[in-house]
C-alpha cells in the first residue's frame, strides 16, 4: 500500500502572503481533539483602526482531514489589515474552518486584549461531537 498522497502547497516553501485556503492531509486514524493555540492574533478595530491582540484557539475533532499548520498560520495572517470586530472574525474563521476541513464539530475562541478596562472573548461552534 502505497503512502497517502498530500495536498500540501505551502510546507518546506518559502511563503510571501497570506492565504485563503488550508492544506489538508488526509486522516483515517479515529477519533482525536486536535488544538492550535495562536498566541499573536492580530487584527484592526474597525472604528480607530488601532491594532487589536488576540489568543485565538480552534479545537476541531477531524473528520477525513487534518489541517497543516503552516496553511493555518498563513490564513490566520490574512487577518492582520483586516478592521473588523472580534465577533465578526472569530464566526468568520469558524465557518472558513468548519467549511473547507469539514469535521465533526470545530470550536474557535478568540480571547482578545483589554481596552478600557474590558477583554471580549467570542466563541463559535459548527458541527456535533461523533
Amino acid at each position: 500500500m502505497s503512502p497517502p498522497k498530500y495536498q500540501v502547497k505551502h510546507l518546506g516553501k518559502q511563503s510571501e502572503r497570506a492565504v485563503d485556503e488550508f492544506d489538508l492531509i488526509p486522516w483515517k486514524h479515529g477519533s482525536i481533539t486536535v488544538s492550535f493555540e495562536c498566541t499573536e492574533f492580530t487584527s484592526l478595530c474597525p472604528v480607530t483602526k488601532q491594532p487589536d491582540y488576540a489568543m485565538l484557539v480552534i479545537e476541531y475533532v477531524p473528520n477525513k482531514h487534518i489541517v497543516e499548520t503552516k496553511s493555518l498560520k498563513l490564513y490566520l495572517q490574512r487577518f492582520r489589515d483586516t478592521a473588523e470586530f472580534n465577533e465578526v472574525l472569530v464566526a468568520t474563521i469558524a465557518k472558513a474552518f468548519y467549511d473547507q476541513v469539514k469535521p465533526h464539530v470545530v470550536t474557535v475562541t478568540g480571547r482578545f486584549h483589554h481596552r478600557g478596562g474590558i477583554s471580549p472573548t467570542a466563541v463559535v461552534t459548527h458541527g456535533d461531537h461523533p
